[in-house]
Order: structure tokens, then C-alpha cells, then sequence
């Protein structure tokens, strides 16, 4: 008869895959709609999360909320349209908690405008807001990680729309800089592979948020959106949390470089 008594060994690997137990984690943009549920699931799985963003009050507001339930959290301000401001914000993170172990990304504006309306400062603003802050976020990031010497996780927050384009929507300034994103993860991804540290994103599809609510109070829209997801729903802040997680867990320690569409299905039958 075959021994089926499990290995000790895979007890001790396997109990601990999705275990963020003493981990600190830095998440920009983490009290809006997807970065809210993501900062309650990462406090929840252990780790200690600094949320960041415009708003001090509402950073704080979401952290108190967070502590009042038992686990640990901190609100900070960050404007992440100025470098300066993300390496002085980072830099003060990681020397009150040791070092950064994961940096959530969930930081992202939209500002719609058909393309033959385009206007030079709202493609500015969705470039600095979306891409160049998720560079200097990351690099930021990077280099503490890369001086602890511990390896260490990156996720960004990305979009169906990093792949497709989307019909009668002005998303030119949006599509374009998510687009990018996927491959500034891919080339983080190969740099800092040597110290450890990897590096992904998180793609969902239209999310029931209070960003996207003005699309889906257009019962055209939301029925025609419906209508193409094989899934046949809207996606809830929830849905995002397990692939995020998964990411930024011990169990994702062979994965870097990807990106996983949270999509019902869009992304496949496209």
C-alpha cells in the first residue's frame, strides 16, 4: 500500500503560499473604488498597509476603518504627479516600517475626450497620472527593495483596454497609457528579476465603481457591455481582489513579467 502520509516539507511550503504575515505594503490609490477592496483584502491576508493618495482625509479615513477592524493600516497624502513627492513619500514609508515589501499600484484617472476633441493637457494629465507615476512609483520602490535584499512583489492596477481599444468612446489618453504599463511591467519584470523582486499587473474589464458610474447609468451601454462579457456580469471591486492578492503572495514567486485580464472572458472572445 503506498504511503500516502503528505511530505513535512510540503506542509510547511504549501500552508504558507498565501500567507502576507509581517509584510508591509504600500498602495497608491488605495481608497478609491478597486483600491479599497484590494487594501482590506492585503490587511486581511496580514500585511501592513499604507494607503496613499490626494486626500489625506480619505487615506485616513480608510486606515482608521481598516485598524478599527483589528488589522493594521496607515493614510498618508501623495500627489503622484510629482516625482518628488513619490521618492520623499517612499523613502519616509520605508524607514518608519523597515523596508517595503509590496508595492499595489492601484493609482489611475480617466478623461474622456473623442479623439478628434483630444486637448493637449487632459493627454498630460491621464500620461502623468497613469504611466510616468507608475515608473517612478516603481522605481522608488525598487530601490529599497533592491537595498533590503529581501526580493520583494509589484503590481499594477492595468485595464481590459491595455489590450483593446474600445468603439464610441473617446479613450485614446487612457487605452494608450495602460498600454504602456504593460510594458514597463515587463521590462521591470526582467530588471529586477536578479534581486528578486517581481513584477505584474491586473487587468479587469468595466468595474462597478463610482469612476465608470456615468457609463453604466446608460442602459444602452451597460446592456451592450453585458452582452459581450461570456460571463454575464459586471465585475465587483471583490472580483479584482484574488488575482491581486494571488500576485502579490509567496505563492506567485515563479511568475513575473505578466499581466492577468480580470475580464469575464472579454479578452478571450475578442
Amino acid at each position: 500500500m503506498a504511503n500516502i502520509t503528505p511530505k513535512i516539507n510540503f506542509i510547511n511550503e504549501l500552508s504558507g503560499l498565501f500567507d502576507l504575515d509581517g509584510q508591509v505594503a504600500f498602495v497608491p490609490g488605495g481608497y478609491g473604488g478597486i483600491g479599497e477592496a484590494i487594501s482590506w483584502g492585503l490587511a486581511m491576508h496580514g500585511a501592513r498597509v499604507v494607503l496613499a493618495g490626494r486626500s489625506l482625509e480619505k487615506a485616513e479615513l480608510l486606515a482608521q476603518q481598516i485598524s478599527d477592524a483589528g488589522f493594521s493600516a496607515e493614510g498618508i497624502a501623495l500627489d503622484v504627479e510629482s516625482v518628488d513627492a513619490i521618492r520623499d513619500s517612499i523613502d519616509q514609508v520605508a524607514e518608519r516600517n523597515g523596508g517595503i515589501d509590496i508595492l499595489m499600484n492601484c493609482v489611475g484617472i480617466q478623461r474622456e475626450e473623442p479623439l478628434l476633441e483630444v486637448t493637449e493637457d487632459a493627454f498630460d494629465e491621464v500620461y502623468r497620472v497613469n504611466l510616468k507615476s507608475a515608473m517612478f512609483l516603481s522605481q522608488a520602490v525598487a530601490r529599497h527593495q533592491v537595498a533590503g535584499r529581501k526580493g520583494g512583489r509589484q503590481l499594477h492596477l492595468l485595464s481590459v483596454r491595455s489590450q483593446l481599444g474600445i468603439r464610441n468612446r473617446g479613450y485614446s489618453a487612457y487605452c494608450s497609457t495602460k498600454g504602456g504599463m504593460v510594458m514597463l511591467i515587463k521590462q521591470h519584470a526582467m530588471e529586477l528579476a536578479p534581486h528578486g523582486i517581481t513584477v505584474n499587473g491586473v487587468a479587469p474589464t468595466f468595474v462597478y465603481t463610482e469612476m465608470i458610474r456615468h457609463v453604466m447609468e446608460n442602459p444602452e451601454f451597460r446592456d451592450n457591455l453585458l452582452e459581450r462579457i461570456p460571463l454575464g456580469r459586471i465585475a465587483d471591486p471583490k472580483d479584482v481582489v484574488g488575482p491581486a492578492l494571488f500576485f502579490m503572495s509567496p505563492g506567485a514567486s515563479f511568475v513575473t513579467g505578466q499581466t492577468m485580464y480580470v475580464d469575464g472572458g472579454i479578452s478571450s472572445s475578442q
